[in-house]
């Protein structure tokens, strides 16, 4: 937590397990990267998360005086720490991500109640990079699930869009994507069958079935 901002109260209300998260809010970029990099050798984590690159302050500026001009300092401590990090990763197979936001503020009428968050990840050396993702933080909630069957819905086809009403089943369910969001939160049956036709729309359902069938056969070969 480079930025120093982390709430565990709050984490823990968006439903975060505070009791296995490790925390450190070190003063310097680079002592952030070493912790980073001793965690990842270490393999006693599965993801560790930066937050975040800006807040990533090189030493130098840190000791240097107000006004004073650093180019390519963040950078430099940037490249310098990935490929270090590389290597150790592929051994420990840790997921290491690091992060920075632009938000859009999402508001009823003039109270914002959370952030559109739009996520893109520019580099990926083990998977597909430049894939992009958009959904709703939601203050005292988390991440919005209603609001991602919205929008996955529409895109699978679960969920038809025609001006700013949205319908299912040929149900309104509601006039722009707020109100489409109330309704599913106050009709769970119908938002859990969106969610079915969505992941049977994206195969998941039919994996898993699969994969079931396959356990069950090996489990009778073995007995």
């Amino acid at each position: 937590d480079a930025e120093h901002a982390l709430d565990p109260i709050y984490s823990r209300k968006l439903g975060v397990n505070v009791d296995d998260l490790l925390i450190s809010q070190p003063d310097a970029g680079e002592q952030a990267l070493e912790i980073a990099d001793t965690l990842v050798r270490s393999g006693a984590v599965d993801v560790l998360v930066i937050d975040s690159v800006a807040a990533l302050v090189p030493r130098a500026e840190l000791e240097g005086e107000m006004g004073d001009s650093q180019p390519g300092l963040q950078a430099r401590l940037m490249s310098q720490a990935l490929r270090k990090l590389t290597a150790s990763i592929n051994r420990s197979n840790t997921m290491v991500i690091f992060i920075n936001q632009i938000r859009m503020k999402i508001g009823v009428r003039d109270e914002v109640v959370g952030n559109q968050t739009r996520v893109k990840v520019v580099k990926n050396k083990l998977a597909p990079p430049f894939k992009q993702v958009e959904f709703d933080i939601m203050y005292g909630e988390g991440v919005s699930k209603n609001g991602e069957l919205i929008d996955l819905g529409v895109k699978a086809g679960v969920v038809e869009k025609s001006g700013t009403w949205f319908s299912y089943d040929s149900q309104r369910i509601g006039q722009g994507r707020e109100n489409a969001k109330a309704f599913l939160k106050a009709n769970p049956d119908i938002a859990a069958k969106i969610e079915t036709a969505i992941r049977q729309n994206a195969g998941l359902i039919a994996e898993r079935i699969l994969a079931g069938d396959e356990r069950g056969e090996n489990e009778d070969a073995a007995e």
